[in-house]
């Protein structure tokens, strides 16, 4: 690993070519025997710490369409989370499941899961068939995962009906030194950022951009009032920024003054505390009053206006507001549920107001490329605030599920310290402000 490290640092294309791929690997792992390390643990008290281990791990066959890189730094996302404490299922249902498809899908059914859907790194070798991209290549990663053999994917990727987040329904994610994808995952590296910055936009600003920008999400125009919760997130923050650099009014909901903070540096006007308002009675029972105090307060901000989009992912403690106080024709989209899957909401403001509920998963291929352009031309930038290394990928974790951090939380894998990897620092130099906002938040 010292002399991929070494040849990547120098920018020696040769060099690296010339290393034999390691036999192993070291990577952030769950372990099955540890499947029910949780049971009867509240959800909040459920430890990614306890869960999550860095061992070392045999380097799987690069297969046809394939490409493994060397990942310099990853980031932690909330399917992260998800993988650590097991929750809803268990992801080795999922690798069991991919391990079915194919003779080539069974390396992924192990009895350990590489877990991670950010990685920025270079290429180290390319499978049979893949044209595109070249040992030595900066790249980030998308977590796309489709077979595209069937039809319903040739529209839109994320129809196929194979379609799965790598580091999360797949084996060998970027939470590690080295990372497989598939060559369709793989997008240039943004030239003017660290590898610890390049890798933290990718699962989220994707994922807003589909549900925010795309016309398989909200289709946002200028001008749209566009109600975003958790807005200074590793989500809501790419949202903030999207509906800012499209000429859309964003409602940033956040439930502290610093995260109101970040939202403001970012441009945003319009700030609503979250914790002036609680859309639930008791367990069972929402506050239709709360809902109408809420769309008040929208409405005392915008001079009058209701939300022409709810970009929505907190789910059952948000879901019954968002959907009353969309305006008259307006959408919601959903994605995630971090509070929990179950919604309810009253279907009279939804179906009486002609409003659409628009259901939307991560990005494809084409929607992840224009996210990443906009990063790469400084239109859209890192909301990373702090960066650990490959052996507390668990604290980082840790910190995401708690819900104790701005932003992304990076990591750190075979980059030895933060701020390498820049290679247009002219550029850099004109973002720095705006690539910083979030750094020790």
């Amino acid at each position: 690993m010292d002399d991929i490290r070494t040849a990547i640092n120098a920018g020696d294309r040769e060099a690296l070519a010339a290393i034999k791929i390691p036999a192993s690997y070291r990577g952030v792992v769950v372990r099955r025997e540890d499947e029910g390390m949780f049971d009867g643990v509240a959800h909040r008290d459920k430890d990614p710490r306890q869960s999550m281990h860095v061992q070392e791990v045999p380097t799987p066959e690069v297969g046809p369409g394939e490409a493994l890189i060397a990942v310099m730094a990853s980031a932690v996302n909330y399917n992260t989370v998800w993988t650590s404490i097991f929750e809803p299922v268990s992801t080795f249902r999922f690798l069991e499941k991919y391990g079915k498809l194919s003779e080539l899908t069974k390396r992924h059914d192990l009895p350990y899961h590489v877990i991670g859907s950010d990685a920025a790194g270079v290429v180290l070798a390319v499978g049979a068939g893949v044209t595109k991209w070249k040992v030595g290549d900066e790249v980030v990663a998308h977590c796309l995962n489709v077979e595209l053999e069937e039809p319903q994917g040739h529209d839109d990727t994320m129809l196929d009906p194979q379609q799965r987040i790598w580091g999360f329904e797949t084996n060998f994610g970027g939470l590690a030194e080295l990372a497989l994808v598939k060559a369709n995952q793989l997008m240039p590296k943004p030239d003017h950022l660290t590898w610890e910055e390049a890798a933290s936009p990718g699962l989220v600003n994707s994922t807003a951009y589909r549900q925010l920008v795309s016309k398989n999400g909200a289709d946002m125009k200028q001008g749209d009032v566009v109600l975003i919760w958790g807005a200074s997130g590793g989500l809501g923050s790419y949202a903030t920024q999207m509906a800012l650099n499209g000429g859309a009014i964003p409602i940033c909901v956040v439930s502290s003054e610093d995260k109101a903070d970040i939202c403001r540096k970012m441009g945003a006007e319009h700030i609503i505390d979250r914790r002036d308002f609680q859309f639930w009675k008791d367990e069972n029972t929402q506050d239709e009053r709360e809902w109408r105090r809420f769309g008040a307060k929208i409405r005392e901000l915008t001079g009058g206006e209701d939300p022409d989009i709810v970009f929505e992912h907190p789910g059952r403690e948000t879901f019954g507001a968002s959907v009353y106080v969309a305006k008259r024709g307006g959408t919601i989209v959903t994605c995630a549920s971090t509070s929990g899957y179950w919604h309810t909401y009253d279907n009279r403001y939804l179906w009486m107001s002609l409003k659409r509920i628009v259901g939307s998963h991560f990005a494809n291929y084409r929607e992840a490329w224009e996210a990443n352009r906009l990063v790469a031309l400084g239109r859209i930038h890192p909301t990373l605030s702090s960066v650990y290394p490959l052996e507390q990928a668990g604290q980082a974790a840790y910190e995401v599920h708690r819900n104790q951090h701005q932003g992304k939380v990076g990591v750190l894998c075979l980059a030895t310290e933060e701020g390498q990897g820049v290679r247009n620092p002219e550029m850099r130099a004109k973002h720095l402000t705006e690539i910083n906002r979030f750094r020790g938040q």
